[in-house]
């Protein structure tokens, strides 16, 4: 179940948190938004104990939208360690989705692995 994030939540719930989170920047008049919400819901199962889904209603947070130049939606931003990691505009097939998402969390574990042995190994 997504998270709704605000401009008033997303410093404790996003930014301060060591979860990853996907934030989807969408409308209710937004077709592809639509779509692209029921392809994330249906990812949902594979992601668990991945990442946390956030969604921000541009039309309701409109300083969000700004702060993170959204000019176009749907909008999914990955972040992870209150740093955004990656981001993609459009609608996505489930496939293409859980891609974007493994291949960053992937990226992301293999950072810190790197980090964690180097500090692990030079003691």
């Amino acid at each position: 179940m997504a998270d709704i994030i605000t401009s008033q939540n997303i410093n404790e719930t996003v930014f301060d948190s060591k979860e990853t989170y996907l934030l989807d920047f969408w409308a209710t008049w937004c077709g592809p938004c639509s779509m692209l919400s029921k392809v994330i819901e249906s990812a949902e199962p594979e992601l668990e104990g991945k990442i946390k889904i956030g969604k921000i209603n541009v039309d309701d947070e409109r300083i969000l939208a700004q702060k993170f130049g959204i000019s176009s939606i749907p909008a999914l931003f990955l972040v992870k360690g209150g740093e955004v990691v990656d981001s993609t505009v459009g609608f996505m097939e489930k496939e293409q989705l859980l891609d974007f998402i493994n291949n960053n969390i992937s990226v992301i574990y293999c950072i810190f692995y790197i980090i964690f042995c180097s500090f692990s190994c030079c003691s």
